[in-house]
C-alpha cells in the first residue's frame, strides 16, 4: 500500500530543474527540495507570520509555520496510504505559503490593493517567486531551483493574465496549465485539499481558545455536532473536561475527512481509468472530498469565516494590519533607500517593494511602520 504506485510522481521521472544540476549522493529531488525548503530564510520567517490571530495576541495561536507543519502531517498520512509520492507532499505542504505576506489574508488584501496598476499582488504567485527567484542562498542561481514538480504544487492558483505571462518566460512550465485547463499532480492536488482540512480544523481549535467562538456556535455546525456527539456517547466523563472534549472532536473529524479522501480519491481514480501520471493529469480533478464531506465541510467554512474570521474583535486587528501595509508601501516608495540595497536598487520599484513587505513577519512589520511614520498601530 505504501509503495509508489503509477500514478504518483516519481523523483528519477522528474521534469527537472531550471538550471541542471548534478543529482544528490544521498537524496532524491523530492527530498533535495524539501531540504532546501526548509533551510530557506522565507520558511523560517513563517514562526512569525499570522494564520488568523496577529503574532502579539498570544503565543500558542497557529502561525504559518505551524499550519505548514500540519498540512505536511495531514498529505504524507494520506500520500502513503494511497501510494503516492510522501517527498513531493512534504516538499509543497512545506512551501505552499512562503509568499505569504505578514498579517495574514489581510495584508495580501492590502498589498494587492496597493498594486493595483502594477501587476496586482497574489500570494501563490509570491510563493513561486519567492522560490524562483527572492531567496538567495546559492552561487549559480537566484532562488531554491526546485523541481518542476514541486514549483507546480506551489502554484495552486494563477489568473489567465498570470498564467501567460509565466508561460512567455517559461514554455510549457507551471503556468501552462491554467492556460490548457488540465491538473497537477495528484500529490499538488492533495496538499491543496490537506490545507483545507488542516486550516479548518486548527481555525476551531484557535477560535474557541481564543474566546471568540464558543462550543455552543460550534453544535449548530453539522460536521462539528457529529463528531462532539460520538466523542461525548464513547467517553461521557468529557462532558466535564472541555478542552479534552474539543481535542477529541476535532481529532475525530480530522481522521474522518482522511478516511474520506482517501475512499474518494481511490474511487474517482478507478473510475476515470486513469494509468498514468499524464492521463491523471488530463482527467478532472481526483483528489477530493465525497459529496457529503464537501458539503459538511463548506457548511464549516461558512461558519468560520462569519464567526471567527469576520469577528468585529478579529476585523479591527485586521483594519490596523491593513493600514499598516499601506503605510509600509507609500513610505517605501516615497523612499526605496529605506529599504536594504537589493530591494531599493531593483528595476520596478513597487515591486520591490511589494517583495520586501511580503517577506516581513508580523512583528518586523508594525517596527518598520513606527519607525518610518512615528505611529503605533497595532
Amino acid at each position: 500500500m505504501g509503495s509508489l504506485d503509477a500514478l504518483a510522481c516519481h523523483p528519477a521521472q522528474t521534469r527537472g530543474r531550471r538550471i541542471a544540476e548534478p543529482a544528490a549522493p544521498t537524496r532524491n529531488a523530492f527530498q533535495r527540495d524539501r531540504d532546501r525548503i526548509v533551510h530557506s530564510t522565507a520558511f523560517r520567517r513563517l514562526v512569525y507570520k499570522t494564520q488568523v490571530f496577529l503574532n502579539h495576541e498570544g503565543d500558542l495561536f497557529r502561525t504559518r509555520l505551524t499550519h505548514s507543519l500540519e498540512v505536511a502531517q495531514l498529505g504524507r498520512s494520506i500520500a502513503r496510504a494511497l501510494g503516492l509520492n510522501e517527498d513531493l507532499v512534504e516538499a509543497v505542504s512545506l512551501a505552499h505559503d512562503l509568499g505569504h505576506t505578514p498579517f495574514g489574508h489581510a495584508g495580501q488584501d492590502a498589498l494587492n490593493e496597493c498594486m493595483a496598476g502594477h501587476g496586482g499582488f497574489e500570494h501563490n504567485l509570491q510563493s513561486l517567486r519567492v522560490v524562483d527567484k527572492l531567496e538567495e542562498r546559492y552561487p549559480a542561481f537566484d532562488g531554491l531551483n526546485l523541481s518542476f514538480e514541486t514549483r507546480e504544487g506551489v502554484l495552486k492558483h494563477c489568473s489567465r493574465i498570470n498564467a501567460e505571462h509565466l508561460e512567455q518566460t517559461e514554455p510549457g512550465g507551471v503556468g501552462r496549465r491554467f492556460i490548457d485547463h488540465t491538473q497537477p499532480s495528484l500529490e499538488a492536488q492533495l496538499c491543496n485539499l490537506a490545507d483545507a482540512i488542516a486550516y479548518n480544523a486548527h481555525d476551531i481549535d484557535d477560535g474557541v481558545r481564543s474566546g471568540l467562538i464558543s462550543m455552543e456556535q460550534l453544535l449548530a455546525v453539522e460536521l462539528f455536532a457529529h463528531y462532539h456527539q460520538q466523542a461525548l456517547a464513547e467517553h461521557p466523563a468529557l462532558a466535564q473536561k472541555p478542552r479534552r472534549l474539543l481535542y477529541e472532536t476535532i481529532r475525530r473529524m480530522l481522521s474522518d475527512q482522511v478516511y474520506d479522501v482517501i475512499h474518494t480519491t481511490r474511487l474517482a481514480v478507478a473510475q476515470a481509468g486513469v494509468k498514468t501520471v499524464d492521463e491523471a493529469r488530463q482527467a478532472g480533478p481526483l483528489v477530493a472530498f465525497s459529496a457529503d464531506m464537501k458539503t459538511r465541510s463548506a457548511a464549516l467554512k461558512k461558519f468560520l469565516f462569519t464567526s471567527l474570521y469576520r469577528h468585529p474583535q478579529v476585523m479591527q486587528n485586521t483594519l490596523q494590519a491593513q493600514q499598516a501595509v499601506r503605510e509600509l508601501f507609500r513610505a517605501y516608495v516615497d523612499q526605496p533607500t529605506e529599504m536594504p540595497t537589493g530591494f531599493a536598487s531593483g528595476a520596478d520599484l513597487h515591486r520591490s517593494v511589494a517583495d520586501y513587505i511580503a517577506g516581513m513577519t508580523d512583528r518586523f512589520a508594525l517596527r518598520e511602520q513606527e519607525r518610518l511614520t512615528g505611529r503605533k498601530l497595532l
